[in-house]
């Protein structure tokens, strides 16, 4: 009966160091969702002020869900470094003519 393959002492050693990595790195996303997990709860009370606060302002008819949609878009825009105010304006009036959003 012969083998295809030879068993040298070496591939052993190899193979224990891939188990361990593999469970280390098992240990380190199990690790990684339970430190998740505990930041997501305690998001969660400003989750609930978020909702509040937009229910608020409709209840009151200050703003409506779309126009909080787009200020919440806009925001998120022009917090971001590569914003840049000009470029946003030749995009918008490329997209909004052709769909007969501009007057």
């Amino acid at each position: 009966m012969s083998n295809d393959f030879a068993i040298f002492p070496d591939n052993v050693v190899e193979m224990h160091q891939e188990d361990a990595q593999v469970d280390n790195k098992q240990e380190k996303m199990l690790e990684y969702v339970r430190e998740l997990a505990d930041i997501e709860e305690q998001m969660e009370p400003l989750k609930e002020m978020k909702r509040q606060l937009k229910a608020d302002f409709k209840e009151a008819g200050w703003l409506t869900g779309d126009e909080i949609s787009m200020t919440v878009k806009a925001y998120r825009m022009m917090k971001s470094e590569s914003f840049n105010l000009d470029e946003f304006v030749h995009v918008y009036n490329a997209l909004a003519t052709p769909m007969g959003k501009n007057q």
